[in-house]
């Protein structure tokens, strides 16, 4: 029986999804697992009524379901003035129902974030994504500074999970140092659902 990480993310111009892919590969790369790619549909007014069930491209959209089997989970999101964006925010203000069952308790939970510059609120983003996840009893884990690209990184990432600085007009990719530090991401989320689920 494999372990289900499961890589909720939401991504307006790529990036974050580019990232969600490199920990998906991390967390594979632990025998054993298996990353399961989900994200969320964009918040509007009308939402209910234009939003097809299926997005036109990309990863479908994640349901309660697919939180409630999973054996670790990492939130990803753009930084929104310091804050994850509105539709992962509204996702998990729909999980209610897993809360009261207690169905995320004792699992892995990480996070991981994009920002245009380099300080525009990383740091309290995977914070504010850490919030929830607390809250669900989830046990929480960042990067600890024996991964070497913590220390050389000159873009993105932190000791509260893995980041990137995309650039003023959102045009820098990933660097070797942020993709190490999402892919050590979803390594240890991997190993820690191993211990926590054996």
């Amino acid at each position: 029986m494999s372990n289900r990480i499961l890589i909720l993310y939401y991504s307006r111009g790529g990036h974050t999804r580019n990232m969600a892919k490199i920990i998906a590969r991390g967390a594979e790369a632990v025998a054993g697992t298996e990353a399961l790619l989900r994200t969320v549909p964009n918040v509007s007014p009308d939402n209910l009524a234009s939003e097809a069930e299926i997005p036109p491209q990309g990863d479908i959209y994640a349901t309660l379901e697919d939180l409630a089997a999973c054996d670790g989970l990492i939130l990803g999101s753009p930084t929104r003035f310091g804050n994850m964006a509105a539709p992962l925010k509204y996702f998990l203000d729909s999980t209610s129902a897993l809360w009261m069952k207690g169905a995320l308790i004792n699992k892995p939970a990480a996070a991981f974030t994009s920002t245009s510059s380099l300080h525009g609120g990383q740091e309290s983003t995977l914070l504010s994504m850490m919030l929830p996840l607390l809250h669900h009893g989830m046990v929480y884990a960042g990067l600890p500074y024996s991964e070497a690209a913590l220390i050389q990184t000159q873009g993105g990432g932190t000791p509260y999970g893995a980041s990137h600085w995309a650039g003023a007009d959102s045009q820098r990719n990933l660097d070797p140092q942020e993709e190490q530090l999402c892919a050590a991401l979803g390594k240890r989320i991997a190993h820690l659902a191993e211990k926590l689920n054996p």
